[in-house]
This record gives C-alpha cells, structure tokens and sequence, in this order.
C-alpha cells in the first residue's frame, strides 16, 4: 500500500503572492524527495478549464449568484475526479491554488448564499478536504494594487465591498479551522512567508 499523499491548498485575495510561494513550496517539497503536482481552481482539467473561461469571463456580467457557485462546484468535481484524488492515491504531493475555501469566501460570504454552497462542495469533492491550507492575508484594497496593471476577469473587477466580504469570510473561515488553516501575513518578505510555510510542512511531513 502507498503511503497517501498530502493534499496542500493556498487561499488568499487576488495580489497575495501565492502563486510565488506555491512555486517555493514545490522546490523544497522535490528537494526533499517529494513527488508534487501543481495545480489550480477553477482548472486543472480540460473540462474544468473551460467552465473557468466561463465563470471568469468579464463579459457574463449578467450571471446569477447560484448559477456560478454551482460552475465553482462543477468544475471542482471533475478536477476532483481527474487529478486530485488520483494523484492522492498515488502518493503524490497535491498543491492547489484554491480550493472549497475560496466557495465559501467568494459565493457563501460574498455573495450571501450561505450554507449551500458549502452542501454543493461536499457533494462535489465527495467529501474530500485539504490536509493544510494556507491562507495569505492581505486587505483587498492592497491587494487590488497589486493587481492594477493587469487585465482583471470578472471576480477581480468586483467592487471593493464585495472582496472585503470576501475578506471576512476568509477571517471567519480561519477562526473556524485553526488547525487546518494556518494565516499569513501576506505584507511579509518572500523568504520570512516561505519559512512560516516551510515549518508547518515539517510538522505534517
């Protein structure tokens, strides 16, 4: 029997920094022998690819709050399906950008739907959750900084009240699983960030 792998998730507004320390994580993970996927929500399949282009498509402005929890929770499925568990089962480290958090944060606080949206995600991960999360903490008006000389999709050209929201659900979210999620203080350098991160790793592992 293989040992399972871990299944290790970033979350945090847009303009954290986590694709950078998710890039960190992989580098230490393979120098510790470590066998690692990357990926990515909404994605990570053709399928969920494509309800992304979907769901993040400045030009859908017109979509109804249900309707995108429920892309959200469909793509997660097939991405669930396809790579994540398989992955897992092979003893492979996962490392997603986003995971059910980011529904609860975005659909359940943001957009005020609540408790369904957490009903939908169990239904389509079956059950499965992170083994950590690491959430970046950054203030959304920070974080759209950071992001100001880019092209925005549709969640990032949001109004400000929406992504503090959005914010607080991260907070509530954090309060509510202390020992899976771990907060970080996103205003740090790099390398102090990669060593909060580091350390937790070397707890699990």
């Amino acid at each position: 029997m293989k040992k399972r792998g871990l299944f290790i998730t970033f979350e945090g507004p847009d303009g954290s920094g986590k694709t950078t320390q998710i890039h960190l994580l992989k580098e230490w993970l393979e120098a510790k022998g470590h066998h690692c996927v990357l990926s990515r929500e909404p994605g990570g399949t053709v399928i969920s690819e494509k309800i992304r282009e979907i769901i993040l498509d400045k030009e859908h402005k017109e979509m109804d709050p249900r309707a995108e929890a429920l892309l959200y929770a469909a793509a997660r499925a097939q991405h669930v399906a396809q790579v994540i568990e398989p992955a897992l089962t092979e003893g492979t480290m996962v490392i997603c950008d986003r995971f059910t958090d980011s529904s609860m944060a975005y659909q359940a606080y943001g957009r005020g739907l609540g408790e369904g949206v957490e009903v939908i995600n169990r239904f389509a991960t079956d059950g499965l959750g992170p083994d950590v999360t690491f959430l970046m903490r950054l203030a959304p008006s920070e974080g759209k900084n950071r992001i100001s000389g880019r092209e925005n999709d549709r969640m990032e050209l949001e109004k400000l009240d929406f992504h503090e929201r959005v914010y607080e659900g991260y907070k509530a979210l954090e309060r509510d699983y202390p020992d899976r999620i771990i907060g970080i203080d996103a205003s740090g350098t790099i390398e102090a960030i990669h060593q909060v991160i580091v350390k937790r790793m070397e707890e699990l592992l």
